[in-house]
């Protein structure tokens, strides 16, 4: 009876008409919009399991699909469906819509409705972007959920929101005009939107190379990669933590996800061709990025400049294919190598998310009580707070890529994959190993141990139920993932190993 329900649309519109009511509750009746946003989040996520559990692993095929037209004097169709790439992000989108809600609880007192309703209209709007079939379609959502985002950070930021705001929206409405430009070159050359169309579409190299750029300049900027990572940051000290969890956590895979739904099967020649540029780029993100996180002074940044480090695995991940393609041309385990790097790379970004999320959340932790990020300002925590201190070690510990939690899977993949490319490829990204257990570990060297650094820090109080429960449940997704990631990849391997056959093959005219 749920199969025949059209669940993608569903998981679009109960958010974002929930965003709606929670709105009309009033600023008068800031309970009533907790529980509101709460039970619209909760039903959004018990309502995507279906996705899981009525996904058949053995087709590469979109499923789930709904087809309706929308502007017909265009070609333009209101098109959903999901694979193996995007279903678990939509299930990574709806978990997280839920966290925030709890998150954000008793922190936020001011506009509670306001900021309920935009992180239930984000969560819809995230859910469209993974869904849309229709290039149109996922233009307008892609676009769409700058709106509310851009809101979080600009009413209940910091004193520089409005700054962070400008530029977070600028850098990637910037970048998106690029892709759009591609999309319409690609529409007047097929006669329609449908991106599974433009897969199929016989493309010459020199405009394949134009439209990888296009395409490139809109994701680069989402994921973000160096050189146009300086936005994050900024938007990522000034938001408030569930700003910044919905941001790391969900947004910036929209970025990679863009690459596996658009630049590789559309462009196929000109990512062969170009594989160097985001390989170089990849490699400096993780290795200079890590560098620029080692000498933060403030919790937000190192993470955020983490982030960016991390975020690198899953675009060298992606590309090295190609490099593996060429190094090993008709070798059977060229393909299981490549196939290997894309897995990695998309397990990475599931990873990433928890664990990127949680780490926002425990700064949050601390920033609620002592009202400051700068990790001069703590030193002890352990002593006042135990249990927030398992959390923060764990999910700190799971960033520095340690075995048997989600951060170890995805980069130990790529890594692998990478050697089979080129040793210096492995070599840099390994790196990461050591950068990130440098910068975690100094951190939690000197906010979590040590002598109790003030008072503030000796009268904070642990954890309480609502925050135990939401890293409590982060930390069984880190650590699951981490000794369990079979179930994760099994979804992936038939959408892997089609996208690697299409891009295999040439597709200049």
């Amino acid at each position: 009876m749920i199969a025949d329900l059209p669940l993608l649309s569903i998981l679009i519109w109960l958010p974002i008409v929930g965003a709606l009511l929670v709105l009309f509750t009033g600023d008068a009746r800031p309970q009533t919009a907790r529980w509101l946003a709460l039970i619209v989040s909760l039903l959004t996520f018990l309502l995507s399991l279906p996705l899981w559990t009525g996904f058949d692993v053995s087709t590469a095929a979109m499923q789930f699909q709904e087809k309706k037209p929308w502007i017909e004097a265009f070609n333009i169709h209101y098109h959903l469906g999901i694979d193996g790439f995007s279903m678990p992000l939509i299930l990574l989108t709806s978990f997280f819509g839920v966290l925030v809600v709890i998150a954000g609880w008793q922190v936020i007192q001011n506009k509670v409705h306001q900021y309920m309703a935009n992180f239930l209209l984000l969560e819809g709007l995230m859910i469209g972007v993974f869904s849309a079939l229709d290039a149109m379609l996922f233009y307008v959502f892609f676009e769409a959920m700058l709106i509310p985002m851009f809101l979080v950070i600009g009413m209940w930021g910091g004193p520089r929101r409005v700054y962070a705001t400008i530029k977070f929206f600028l850098y990637t409405f910037l970048g998106s005009v690029f892709m759009l430009v591609g999309l319409i070159w690609l529409y007047l050359q097929s006669g329609s939107f449908s991106i599974l169309d433009f897969h199929q579409l016989p493309i010459g190299i020199t405009a394949q190379k134009w439209l990888f750029l296009g395409f490139l300049a809109a994701f680069a900027v989402k994921v973000p990669m160096f050189p146009v990572h300086t936005w994050l940051p900024d938007a990522h000290v000034e938001a408030p933590t569930g700003g910044s969890v919905i941001l790391a956590a969900i947004m910036l895979k929209i970025g990679g996800y863009g690459f596996v739904r658009f630049s590789l099967p559309i462009t196929p020649d000109a990512s062969a061709a170009l594989d160097w540029l985001v390989i170089a780029l990849s490699l400096i993100a993780i290795v200079y990025i890590g560098f620029v996180a080692l000498v933060q002074k403030d919790m937000k940044k190192l993470i955020a400049y983490s982030s960016i480090s991390h975020m690198g695995f899953v675009t060298l991940g992606l590309f090295i294919a190609f490099a593996i393609f060429m190094k090993a041309a008709g070798n059977p385990e060229s393909g299981r190598m490549a196939a290997m790097g894309v897995e990695g790379a998309m397990v990475q970004m599931i990873s990433h998310g928890f664990i990127s999320g949680a780490l926002f959340l425990c700064v949050g932790v601390l920033y609620d009580r002592v009202h400051s990020r700068m990790i001069k300002d703590y030193g002890g925590v352990v002593n006042a707070m135990p249990w927030f201190a398992f959390f923060a070690v764990l999910f700190f510990m799971a960033n520095s890529g340690l075995p048997g939690t989600s951060g170890f899977v995805g980069e130990f993949m790529v890594i692998l994959a990478a050697f089979k490319a080129n040793f210096w490829f492995a070599f840099l990204a390994g790196m990461t190993l050591i950068l990130g257990a440098a910068y975690s570990l100094w951190l939690v060297k000197r906010v979590i141990f040590g002598e109790v650094g003030n008072d503030n820090v000796a009268a904070l109080k642990d954890i309480n139920a609502r925050e135990a429960l939401v890293l409590g449940v982060l930390a069984v997704a880190v650590l699951l993932l981490g000794v369990w990631p079979q179930p994760l990849l099994e979804v992936m391997h038939a959408t892997v190993d089609h996208l690697l056959a299409h891009i295999a093959q040439s597709k200049v005219i």
